[in-house]
This record gives structure tokens, C-alpha cells and sequence, in this order.
């Protein structure tokens, strides 16, 4: 009888004490959400975790306390609590699931997570099929992926819905561009900036256009118009900085890639690494070769397989114990010259008897000097071309340098370069009165 008694008594307290925490737990997380919304966020936090440490399995809580994290900038730690939420808790009236999922998708969107969030905004697209924003995110993630076709179907559904969203035409005005449907595309974007002319993205896809068309004046003063959309600030500045570039000026270029940097503070975007490399052939062209090791040397410390930088660091990693080979590389223009007389003369034996600077290289015309008295003798006269080019030289500087030997009544050629020549150009000047130094025999000029 007693021990029917106690167990009775057991189930009975068990069930009040159930009931008190039926009742008070959702008044307790109501306290975490009002502190939130007063702007309190770490007094929400800090009441959400006293919640969690009593019930581990709280999941209005820890959502709660991710909301407090998404208001207090703490975006990495909120994507915890956002997955611990996703991967259990059961949705009701006090954690709408439309809301969460829409605010875990933004989430792992900022963390390239694109998977986890494609499949966010498709659950999205199925549970508000008349919202056009999650077609229009559906369609990014798409477009981020490579999946150009895809992106493209999303965005249309997005403008059957919302025949006014700028973003969208703008997007799909980009992708008929990428697929050479030029007057479509262009269509579009003037379509996006007739409906939203403060819509200042759509003048970041123009802009796009009007590079590839070379018209670098006009894509410079639209891409200005896209920094004025925080989203594409530095997209905008890294490709104007690319049209300065293209226009040749590299010091305009610096200063907006220097810019484009200084906005990713927490140095996560991999546009940043783009601009960085962009900035580090900048500093390459203008000599300044430290400058861009170190620039490389950021890239490769972030992503090893970044375009060409392994290249360019293994090329240039003895720079600092090769003082020649440095001053050939970061000299200026006048000693540039000088140098390059000093190796024709030491390493190939050539007198020089006319030498000139030119944009983006030397030209000494020279006779043998090998004999003692070579000043009274008619010689045969030489070409001598030194580059010191950051990319390899192509067929048509061979075919530009024997044109213009034969021009200057030289028999023969010598076409140097820091960074050697491509195929084509050794092909063609096979066989020819022509001689391409690259850098191994240029280094031995230098030390002769």
C-alpha cells in the first residue's frame, strides 16, 4: 500500500513538474526574444544559455540565442545554433519555420556553404511559391555554382512573379550577355535601370557588358554607379580597376584595387584574392616586384591553387639572392638601358652604337666587339631587344623584331625576356636570323 502511495506520488510530481516547465519555458524564451528586440543581446544570450544548460533539448532557445548572435554581429556562432535547430527541433507557431529557413539560408549563403543553401531556398520555393526573392536567391546560388542554365530558368520565374525586380533582369540580362546574346541582354539591363535607375547593381552587370565591347570609359563611369550598392562595391571597383589596367593606367588601377582590399576587413571574400592578384600585376608592370611577392604571397597563404600564383612566386623566388637579375627586373627606365648595354657588351660582345628606350622595353642596335680595334672596321650591325615583360613573349613580337632588323639593316637579332616566350614564338623563330634569350641565358648575360 505504501510503496503504491510513493509511486503515485512519484508520477504526480513528475507531472507537475513537467507542467511547470511546459509553462514557464516558453515564458522564459518570450523573455530572451523581448530582450532581443530592446536590443539587449547579450543579456538575450546570456538567458538563452541558462535555458540551454538546463535543457540541452530547448531548440526554441537555441534559436533564440542565434538570433541574439545574428543581432550582435556574431554571425559564425549564430550558424551553430542554426544547424543544431535545423537538424532537430520541431517547428510551430513559436518557431516558424518559413522565417528560420529563410534566415539559415542568408546564413550559409554568407559562408559559401551554396549545397546546404540551394536546398534552404528550394524547401523555400515550395513553401511560398508566389515569393519571387527565393527564386531570385535560388537563381544566385545557381549562377555562383557555374549553373548558368539553371540560374537563368530561376530568375525568369522570379520576373513571372515580379515583372518589376530589377535585380533579376539585371541577372538575367548578365547571363544572356555571358551567352553572346548581346542585344537581349542589353534588353534587359535597360530594362532593370528604367524600372530601378537607383537599383545601382543592374549598372554592374552594363558595366560588365561594355568592358567586353572594350569600351573602357563607359564601363569605368557605370561601375562607379554600381560602388554605390554595398553588395557589388567591390566587384564594381575590382572591375574598374581592370579597365585602368586594359587603358594603361596602372597607378588609377592601384589606388581602387588598394580600395577594394581595404573593404573585406575580415579578409573572407575570394573576390579579395582577385583583387590582390590584379594589384600584384600592377606592381609587376610598375617594377615594384617586392610589393607584388608580397601580394602573391597573401593569395597563396589563403588558396594555394590560385590562378597562376605558385608560378609567379617559384619565378621570382630568388630575386632577393640574384641582385642582377633584381636590378634588371626593378631598375628604372635610364638604368634599365644602361644595364642592358653593360650585357650586350660583357655577355654577347656587342658594341653599342645606338640604344633607346622605349614603353615596354630597350633597343640598342650594335656591332662586334670583339676585335681590339673595332672602332675603324665596318661591322655588321645587331638588334638587340631586352623585355623584361611579366608574361611570356608571343610570335608577333619575333615577327615585329625581324621587321624591324631588316628595317635598321641589322643581320641579326636578339630578342630578350625575364619570363621567356611561348611556343608559337619559338617556333617561328626557328630557322631564322633571330636568337630568343630567356631567362636561365639572361641571367648569365647579366653576370658576365
Amino acid at each position: 500500500m505504501i510503496i503504491a502511495i510513493v509511486a503515485a506520488l512519484v508520477i504526480v510530481v513528475g507531472l507537475l513538474v513537467f507542467i511547470i516547465k511546459a509553462v514557464t519555458s516558453p515564458k522564459k524564451v518570450d523573455s530572451v526574444r523581448k530582450l532581443i528586440k530592446q536590443g539587449k543581446n547579450q543579456a538575450a544570450a546570456k538567458l538563452a544559455k541558462q535555458l540551454i544548460a538546463k535543457d540541452p533539448k530547448d531548440y526554441h532557445a537555441h534559436y533564440y540565442l542565434g538570433k541574439a548572435y545574428l543581432a550582435d554581429n556574431r554571425s559564425e556562432l549564430a550558424l551553430m545554433e542554426y544547424k543544431t535547430v535545423n537538424d532537430n527541433a520541431l517547428f510551430d507557431a513559436t518557431l516558424p519555420e518559413v522565417q528560420f529557413r529563410k534566415e539559415f539560408a542568408s546564413l550559409l549563403m554568407k559562408y559559401n556553404q551554396t549545397e546546404e543553401a540551394m536546398k534552404e531556398y528550394l524547401l523555400l520555393t515550395k513553401m511560398e511559391p508566389t515569393n519571387a526573392d527565393n527564386y531570385f536567391n535560388a537563381g544566385k546560388l545557381s549562377e555562383s555554382q557555374g549553373r548558368k542554365d539553371l540560374a537563368l530558368g530561376f530568375y525568369k520565374k522570379c520576373v513571372a512573379i515580379d515583372k518589376k525586380n530589377a535585380k533579376a533582369h539585371a541577372s538575367i540580362g548578365y547571363i544572356l550577355f555571358l551567352a553572346k546574346q548581346i542585344g537581349e541582354a542589353k534588353h534587359e539591363l535597360d530594362l532593370a535601370i528604367s524600372l530601378n535607375p537607383e537599383e545601382y547593381s543592374c549598372y554592374y552587370y552594363l558595366g560588365k557588358l561594355l568592358k567586353e565591347a572594350k569600351d573602357y570609359g563607359g564601363a569605368v563611369k557605370v561601375f562607379e554607379k554600381a560602388q554605390r550598392d554595398s553588395e557589388f562595391r567591390q566587384k564594381a571597383l575590382i572591375e574598374g580597376s581592370t579597365c585602368f589596367m586594359m587603358a594603361n593606367r596602372l597607378d588609377r588601377a592601384i589606388i581602387d584595387l588598394q580600395r577594394a582590399i581595404e573593404l573585406d576587413k575580415s579578409e573572407t571574400n575570394n573576390d579579395t584574392l582577385y583583387a590582390r592578384y590584379f594589384l600584384a600585376a600592377c606592381y609587376e608592370k610598375t617594377r615594384k616586384i617586392e610589393k607584388a611577392i608580397e601580394q602573391w604571397d597573401l593569395i597563396y597563404k589563403r588558396n594555394r591553387s590560385f590562378r597562376d600564383v605558385a608560378t609567379k612566386l617559384s619565378e621570382y623566388k630568388d630575386l632577393q639572392n640574384n641582385d642582377a637579375m633584381k636590378d634588371y627586373l626593378t631598375s628604372s627606365d635610364a638604368e634599365f638601358l644602361e644595364l642592358c648595354k653593360k650585357a650586350a657588351l660583357n655577355g654577347l660582345k656587342l658594341a653599342s652604337q645606338q640604344a633607346d628606350s622605349k614603353k615596354d622595353h630597350c633597343r640598342i642596335v650594335a656591332i662586334d666587339a670583339k676585335d681590339g680595334d673595332w672602332r675603324n672596321m665596318r661591322k655588321q650591325s645587331h638588334l638587340l631587344l631586352f623585355y623584361r615583360n611579366p608574361e611570356p613573349l608571343e610570335d608577333s613580337a619575333v615577327r615585329t623584331a625581324l621587321d624591324d632588323a631588316k628595317s635598321s639593316n641589322c643581320t641579326k637579332t636578339y630578342l630578350v625576356n625575364s619570363s621567356g616566350f611561348t611556343r608559337s614564338a619559338i617556333s617561328f623563330g626557328e630557322n631564322r636570323p633571330i636568337e630568343l634569350v630567356g631567362k636561365e641565358r639572361l641571367e648569365k648575360l647579366l653576370g658576365s
